[in-house]
């Protein structure tokens, strides 16, 4: 098997995998990208939302494994632009105090080993890149940033506008989403003539079918190829192992499988981006000779302190329907750290892309709204105004993604479920203020729904950045502590997750790994 040498290799084409790709290509340096997958292909499939939510069209078809024994299928996209090929494109920065240690009730999130000053730089190139629009002041939780965002905010449609001004009568401060997204507005919102997105109701949670989202693919991929011929893309190239030179201190191999034929390929410097649970079961199933337990992993930690928010998708039913079809323009933290009640940090709200009566009937239908018209999946559709809510769950060592006789394992223990409840009655007892949905027969119509164990978009974790090689994967540098050249770049290196979106931060540390790296190609001693 003849080997193929580049001076850096890239395994995943995510955000993390094709930012990097995107900025180090500028070096001139021979670079190989590898994706297990291929190219979402564009078709109208992209837009049915029983294709993508019942079916699940687009996502991994592999059998995991829980700790109770039951089967299911990950939540996850093996595509050019990776996950976030179906995202929701909401781009946040974590708050500066998510950089700390904060307390909760089951627990303390740990304080990260470099500070919100060492991020903010590559934040604002972040949102620059992937074209992030938003309006800087109007959330009291945002971090310190010295300048606005380039693109204006999306601006919200009729109901939403009613939604925000009356969040804003009851003393909150509802503001405008960060959302990638190439969308240029005419003056009454709607989208102009040389827009690429259109302003559809199938963004969030969709392939985009008109390349009109920041996704991976289309902000950094495609236009890395396009403009520098040092930068090779290699697809439906699954990664079996990384191999070692005999002292263990060096990647020497990537062995690939492509259309069934074995491939290797070698490079100065090699980083992983696959996702922080793919890249966790890369090191692992790669274990040597000098590396038993799997590559960078003396400390033990590897695949361990699995984290993905405890995410809640909710539908709140008003009397009059709800003809948005942009929805997710609204996001809340007044909650974010706590409530009057609650000591300890609630979470975020956001709003979600717009639900139809497919996704509906997917659920199930409460046996108390029987009673509904001739279509009544429909009905709640038409009716419904749909929320994401997101609270901090942490980094446990038992919560792990592993092999089992030949199986992945992925072992997940709920922290912090008190405080999604208690966001989940924040937001009940603001619809009930604010209209939104009646009482009907006695029964309040507002539906949530906890997401499984397969709902895996906001992983996190398994390979935590650190200063002691012990108790961490990574150096600060997001270098492998056992290797020399080994880096990653996905949500692996997170040592706590906040309760925002965490795909900005992923781009940041692209693009901050990417510098340092830059920074050893040319010799320089330059370190976090």
């Amino acid at each position: 098997m003849a080997s193929e040498r580049y001076d850096i290799i890239i395994i995943g084409s995510g955000p993390g995998g094709a930012t990097m790709a995107w900025r180090l290509a500028k070096t001139g340096k021979r670079i190989l990208l590898l994706e297990r997958g291929d190219y979402l292909r564009r078709e109208q499939e992209n837009w049915d939302s029983r294709a993508v939510f019942v079916d699940a069209r687009y996502q991994a078809t592999e059998t995991w494994h829980s700790s109770t024994g039951d089967s299911f299928h990950p939540g996850l996209h093996y595509f050019v632009g990776g996950n976030s090929k179906v995202y929701g494109a909401v781009l946040f920065r974590l708050r500066q105090e998510d950089f700390g240690e904060i307390r909760h009730k089951d627990g303390l999130s740990p304080a990260w080993p470099v500070g919100y000053d060492e991020f903010e730089p590559y934040y604002q190139a972040a949102e620059e890149l992937y074209r992030v629009r938003g309006l800087r002041g109007e959330d009291p939780t945002e971090p310190p940033a010295p300048k606005p965002y380039a693109h204006p905010p999306i601006s919200h449609e009729p109901r939403i506008q009613q939604l925000f001004d009356g969040l804003r009568r009851e003393g909150h401060h509802p503001f405008h989403l960060p959302v990638g997204a190439m969308l240029d507005e005419t003056a009454d919102g709607q989208a102009s003539p040389h827009s690429a997105c259109i302003r559809c109701a199938t963004f969030d949670g969709y392939p985009c079918l008109v390349n009109g989202k920041s996704d991976a693919q289309v902000i950094c991929v495609d236009p890395a190829l396009r403009a520098h011929p040092n930068l090779t893309l290699l697809t439906n190239a699954y990664v079996e192992r990384l191999t070692t030179n005999p002292s263990g201190r060096t990647i020497a191999g990537v062995e690939v499988i492509r259309h069934g034929e074995p491939m290797r390929f070698a490079a100065d410097i090699v980083v992983v981006a696959c996702g922080a649970l793919s890249s966790a079961l890369l090191l692992l199933r790669s274990a040597n000779d000098a590396h038993p337990t799997g590559l960078a992993n003396s400390s033990g930690q590897v695949g361990r302190n699995y984290m993905r928010h405890n995410n809640a998708a909710v539908m709140a039913i008003s009397r009059t329907p709800n003809p948005t079809k942009f929805q997710k323009t609204l996001g809340l933290n007044d909650f974010y750290f706590g409530a009057d009640d609650w000591e300890y940090p609630l979470g975020h709200i956001q709003m979600l892309g717009k639900t139809d009566g497919v996704q509906v009937e997917a659920d199930g239908l409460p046996a108390f709204l029987q009673w509904l018209p001739e279509k009544p999946f429909d009905w709640i559709a038409q009716h419904s105004i749909d929320f994401w809510l997101t609270s901090e769950d942490l980094p446990l060592p038992q919560n792990r993604v592993y092999y089992r006789d030949g199986k992945v394992h992925l072992d997940l223990t709920e922290t912090n479920m008190e405080s999604n409840i208690r966001l989940r009655e924040k937001l009940r007892r603001l619809c009930d203020r604010l209209d939104i949905h009646p009482h009907l027969l006695d029964r309040t119509l507002y539906l949530g729904q906890d997401i499984p164990i397969g709902g895996t978009a906001h992983q996190a974790g398994t390979l935590r950045f650190g200063r002691d090689p012990a108790s961490s994967v990574l150096d600060l540098a997001c270098k492998a502590h056992d290797l020399d050249n080994l880096y990653v770049t996905d949500a692996g290196f997170f040592p706590s997750i906040g309760a925002v979106n965490p795909t900005l931060t992923i781009i940041a540390n692209a693009l901050r790994v990417a510098d340092l790296i830059e920074a050893r190609m040319k010799g320089s001693a330059a370190r976090p």
